[in-house]
């Protein structure tokens, strides 16, 4: 079965009970295991059981691939249904899984809980196409998911946002679930927990308690870029990379920018205001960033901002492919990026 993005949260609370193996993939890594947690919940209450829970890594099923039936197969000295999550799944335990969904054993659920897997990936093909298997993608929310996981959050401590402040706070994070998840946290203990219902978040506070956030965000990276500035971009980079972060994510933080820059630069060059252009933007404009990118969509025209955008998704591409390292292909890209925007000479006219 193939989960559609609208029924992913509630498959994920309430999984379908002829799904014995459900494979949770996507490049949101704390999206992929959040669903991955709240799968496990429905079968047991304390994912650290080790009656209940048997925690396996891609490497034990490979060298032994009955050991996922064998797992699932097994009983529980407590009594209670039993579930089995496989971390790092890729295509390489197609075979077991595939064996496993055969003539599956016992009543175990089974979770794989894998990384970003391509279209063609043998795994994923397996559980959409599977009658008792289920999959389901986390991509990295947009503007307007990210939004609804602030306010929900929020809502729950009877805490409410002001509109400038939601739109910094979007504007910061998305990348990753649990990272957006976590720094909402903070600002709820900052606004004082149980104690703020009734108080509303405002531009302040986010500043305040997000701050940290801000300075490392990938936004900054990405403003940067685009205005030319590599210095400040590349040291950027160096700093997620001495983090363990992901080429990937920053990739697309770049991508989704330049996507904003071509949807306001088309929008003007059909003949639209300003002020309409850039009202089509969504998540709209942090007001104290606007002025910036509007230079710079004067200063990108939109065929320049195609060649980016087909730059970015070589780059990406050449990440996922082959054996060079990540850190370099996106320092030269962002290279190419960088010299692009200085040697541009911005328009004339415009907003």
């Amino acid at each position: 079965m193939k989960i559609s993005a609208d029924r992913a949260d509630a498959f994920s609370n309430r999984p379908d009970a002829k799904a014995r193996a459900v494979l949770v993939y996507g490049p949101d890594e704390g999206l992929v295991r959040e669903r991955a947690q709240r799968l496990m919940r429905t079968v047991v209450s304390e994912l650290n059981d080790p009656f209940r829970v048997a925690d396996l890594v891609g490497s034990q099923v490979k060298n032994d691939p009955a050991l996922l039936i064998d797992e699932a197969a097994a009983l529980s000295m407590t009594g209670g249904r039993r579930v089995v999550r496989l971390r790092d799944a890729d295509d390489g335990h197609t075979k077991a899984v595939q064996a496993f969904l055969e003539s599956p054993p016992g009543d175990a659920l089974v979770v794989l809980q894998a990384g970003d897997l391509a279209a063609k990936s043998s795994l994923r093909k397996l559980c959409e196409s599977a009658l008792n298997a289920a999959a389901i993608a986390c991509y990295m929310d947009d503007g307007q998911a990210v939004e609804l996981v602030i306010r929900d959050s929020l809502g729950k401590f009877g805490i409410s946002i002001a509109p400038e402040a939601l739109d910094l706070m979007a504007s910061q994070l998305g990348s990753d679930r649990q990272v957006t998840r976590a720094e909402v946290e903070k600002l709820i203990t900052y606004m004082g927990g149980p104690d703020a219902r009734g108080l509303t978040v405002t531009l302040d506070d986010i500043q305040a308690c997000v701050g940290d956030l801000s300075a490392l965000s990938m936004d900054d990276m990405t403003l940067a870029l685009a205005d030319g500035d590599d210095s400040t971009a590349q040291a950027m980079l160096d700093r997620f990379v001495a983090e363990g972060q992901s080429m990937i994510p920053l990739l697309r933080s770049v991508t989704r920018h330049f996507l904003r820059l071509h949807l306001v630069s088309g929008a003007l060059a059909h003949g639209k205001p300003a002020e309409q252009a850039v009202a089509l933007l969504k998540p709209p404009l942090f007001f104290k960033t606007k002025p910036r990118f509007m230079t710079q969509v004067r200063r990108w025209p939109t065929q320049r901002i195609t060649q980016v955008l087909d730059l970015l998704l070589d780059a990406e591409m050449d990440c996922k492919s082959t054996g060079a390292r990540e850190h370099e292909i996106v320092s030269r890209v962002f290279l190419q990026i960088s010299h692009a925007s200085r040697v541009a000479k911005p328009t004339p006219s415009g907003p």
